[in-house]
């Protein structure tokens, strides 16, 4: 294979997978139209992103929490 064909089967399998990736996106804003009228779909996009931080940081939820209370506190929430 030449250069010029790695470069566009490259090229190819990236624009793919840039669809992939847009038809997923659709389909998560349909997911979350559907349960509009059922959930606070703000909070449940709040909630999950606490429960990726949590699984990627290395820290008890007891602690977590107190730095989430301290942060609060200096922020005025």
């Amino acid at each position: 294979m030449s250069v010029k064909d790695d470069i566009k089967e490259l090229v190819e399998q990236l624009m793919r997978i840039e669809g992939e990736k847009q038809l997923l996106n659709e389909e998560q804003k349909q997911l979350f139209e559907d349960y509009k009228a059922k959930l606070d779909i703000k909070a449940v996009k709040a909630a999950i992103r606490i429960a990726k931080i949590k699984t990627k940081v290395e820290v008890s939820d007891d602690s977590l929490g107190e730095m989430v209370e301290a942060a609060e506190s200096r922020l005025g929430v």
